[in-house]
């Protein structure tokens, strides 16, 4: 099948500089693993195409996947694409394609949107018995805490991959925090009670019966700053390192499962999705937030979790993208259909 992989690498792709950039990753970030996606797919099978998200992306996909004579779709995108600027950015390419007729991977603008606004997804979450922290969402040093305790954690709550996310300790560096936010994210902020103790992610594949990878650890060893931090994630030096799966006892972890799973229904969730958890002293556990547009990298999370149920990096990519068309078409690509 020819599948084209649409990501965001070249931001030129424009006609308007206009509204807000998209945050970018310092040089030192690895990248996104995109050439491993790309090998994986064509080690399925497929026959695939490495595209830009922008503004030229329908004409591209038209030329590589014209429709048949029926006008039916004659490809499928794996949609790896994050946006370049504006609002909700990760909608934007799943937009396109939908205006297009274009099936892909991965959640609707929708789901995009509602999982990507912090404070939306909370407020769904806790709609659906989900427990996540106490929050407030702040713009102005004189806004209420009400009740909230330090310390606290202050992030845009429109921005993934912790941009911006920072630990407070007391009412002047939350004032400080809060206006950083809202001057270089043009957003509120989103205030949260910090939740001392163990953070686990919990991966999740597929869409009516959902399959619960190996849940996820991350070890900060001795650490002071025992949070998934931008640097935590990605820079050797700092990154936390990860136990799979997590040592943890049968009935936390079916709390856990229960919890992800209704995060993922109540976000619109689709295909694959990777849930934050933070758990407390005393074994409570809370959402902290649901990505569904996971990263994907050989030492991701996500991936981690998918090795160690037994899958390789090739047949992981290859069951997502299977997943993807069984949502859409009712059947698992055809073997050998290329």
């Amino acid at each position: 099948m020819r599948v084209a992989v649409v990501t965001n690498r070249d931001f030129t792709g424009v006609i308007n500089r206009f509204g807000q950039p998209k945050p970018q990753p310092p040089q030192s970030c690895p990248g996104w693993d995109i050439d491993s996606v790309v090998t994986a797919l064509e080690e399925g099978g497929h026959e695939v195409l490495l595209c830009e998200g922008d503004k030229g992306l329908l004409t591209t996909l038209e030329s590589f996947m014209p429709p048949d004579s029926q006008a039916r779709p004659s490809g499928f995108v794996f949609n790896m694409a994050y946006g370049i600027q504006g609002e909700f950015p990760l909608s934007h390419v799943a937009a396109m394609l939908e205006m297009a007729g274009v099936p892909y991977s991965g959640p609707s603008p929708l789901g995009h949107v509602l999982a990507n606004d912090k404070v939306v997804a909370k407020i769904l979450m806790r709609d659906r018995g989900v427990p996540t922290p106490n929050f407030r969402v702040m713009r102005r040093n004189s806004d209420s805490i009400g009740d909230l305790r330090f310390p606290m954690v202050v992030k845009p709550p429109r921005e993934g991959d912790s941009f911006g996310l920072q630990l407070v300790h007391e009412p002047a560096e939350l004032k400080r925090a809060v206006e950083m936010i809202v001057e270089q994210y043009a957003q509120d902020a989103l205030v949260e009670e910090y939740v001392e103790g163990r953070e686990i992610s919990v991966p999740l594949l597929g869409n009516g019966e959902l399959e619960v990878l190996p849940l996820v650890e991350q070890d900060f060893g001795d650490r002071a700053m025992r949070l998934m931090t931008w640097e935590a994630k990605h820079v050797a030096e700092a990154a936390a390192s990860k136990i799979c799966p997590a040592q943890i006892g049968s009935r936390l972890t079916a709390v856990l499962r229960d919890i992800s799973i209704a995060t993922f229904r109540a976000c619109q969730g689709r295909d694959y999705a990777r849930v934050d958890v933070r758990i407390d002293r005393s074994g409570q556990p809370f959402v902290l937030e649901i990505n569904t547009n996971p990263c994907l990298r050989r030492y991701s999370s996500y991936f981690v979790a998918a090795n160690t149920a037994g899958h390789s990096y090739s047949s992981l990519i290859n069951r997502i993208l299977d997943i993807a068309h069984t949502r859409y078409f009712g059947t698992v690509i055809p073997q050998g259909r290329t």
